[in-house]
């Protein structure tokens, strides 16, 4: 797509230049010229007052290159070491509604070594398809070759939109086989639909550090692909009596460059939280004043059988690992009990909890963004309304036991 100056319809009227927001027009002698500059906003469209500035859209390079050319909603479904990762029935669960509304297959991609019995989980959870690539060479992620198997795939049943977790790998993964497909990507989505006139995904995400949200297009170009973090979307109960077409591709490793070698895996020895699927979910902000302070949390999770989770305040001070993280740079969550210890409530943590049942929250400032998102709010310090609360939960234990 370019901006285009029709110079037999120019005036010279000169209106043009001041409205470009990125100083992208000039006048040469008399008459207006797009330099290199051009975001292709389109400001300077409105304004022409003898239309002699128009969008041109660019012709495909070939004829099977044209978007229409490509059908289908693919999720890249995300294992390790044999164990699928729960992002990829998320995932599946959204690519169903965007195939529904295309009216198009929704597949999956399995990549690795014997995980093909991993497709009867992919189909239960709503694929129509199973694309399985299994090699030797492709049991560990590496980049160079799930790359190369993701690439080929795509370049031969061209898949009009591919979905990809926002995972460590998957974050690796989907700008290369972008950049591969010489294609747009969009990152950490928080909602994507379909502009069904136009067969376009509309893929929302949080910018200028979530202070608004901007829709994305990729119209000129295919596949379109987009990235959404864990927790964000929601899986469909499976219904394992539903089966689909297995398709088996081969991989030619002979043809694949490979720059790393996998010696170890070290696994991580720290206790790893679930706070995605955590049914309740104690988290806690610099209110709590240090990492002593988060030894209240565990107990209060501890005696409702939740998790602790921590504001990005809390773990950029040290207290907690980054594993514990809530909001738009940590993990988003949807518990059906969502507590907010000592948590000011700014947009970028809102942003990764306001999906809970019930928010209770405790913050001694009544003027605290957070009591504008929860359903019961404390006013009081958080080193004495915690301890109160676990003396009433163990109260009611006791009596309950009676």
């Amino acid at each position: 797509m370019a901006v285009i100056i029709d110079k037999n319809k120019c005036v010279g009227c000169n209106l043009c230049v001041p409205v470009c927001p990125f100083a992208a027009i000039d006048m040469v002698k008399g008459i207006a010229v797009i330099n290199d500059q051009c975001t292709l906003c389109g400001a300077c469209l409105e304004i022409c007052p003898v239309t002699a500035i128009f969008r041109e859209e660019e012709e495909p390079a070939c004829e099977e290159c044209a978007p229409q050319t490509y059908s289908g909603v693919w999720v890249f479904a995300e294992q390790r070491q044999g164990k699928m990762q729960n992002i990829a029935y998320e995932l599946l669960g959204e690519g169903q509604k965007l195939a529904s509304a295309l009216g198009v297959e929704l597949s999956a991609v399995l990549i690795g070594s014997d995980v093909a019995p991993l497709s009867k989980d992919l189909f239960a959870y709503g694929a129509d398809k199973v694309y399985v690539v299994e090699d030797k060479d492709l049991e560990l992620y590496r980049t160079e070759t799930y790359t190369a198997a993701m690439a080929g795939l795509v370049t031969k049943y061209k898949p009009e939109i591919i979905l990809m977790g926002a995972t460590h790998i998957g974050r690796d993964l989907a700008p290369r086989v972008a950049g591969r497909l010489v294609t747009g990507l969009t990152a950490d989505c928080t909602e994507l639909s379909i502009d069904l006139e136009e067969r376009i995904l509309l893929q929302t995400r949080p910018a200028f550090g979530g202070n608004l949200m901007a829709t994305i297009l990729c119209p000129a170009h295919r596949p379109q692909m987009a990235t959404v973090r864990s927790g964000v979307m929601k899986k469909l109960a499976p219904d394992y009596s539903k089966s689909g077409k297995l398709v088996r591709e081969s991989y030619h490793s002979a043809s694949v460059t490979v720059r790393t070698v996998v010696k170890e895996i070290v696994k991580e020895m720290e206790q790893m939280v679930n706070l995605e699927e955590a049914k309740i979910v104690v988290c806690g902000g610099r209110g709590m004043g240090n990492p002593e302070g988060f030894a209240l949390l565990e107990q209060l999770a501890k005696k409702l059988g939740g998790v602790v989770g921590a504001s990005r305040g809390a773990v950029d001070s040290g207290w907690r690992s980054s594993a514990h993280q809530v909001g738009q740079t940590g993990k988003t969550v949807h518990p059906k009990l969502y507590i907010a210890c000592g948590i000011s409530g700014a947009i970028q943590h809102v942003a990764g909890m306001q999906g809970s049942k019930m928010i209770l929250a405790i913050n001694k400032n009544p003027a605290a963004p957070i009591f504008k998102v929860a359903d019961y709010g404390i006013v009081g310090d958080v080193h004495q309304v915690v301890p109160l609360l676990i003396a009433a939960i163990e109260e009611h234990a006791a009596k309950s036991k009676l």
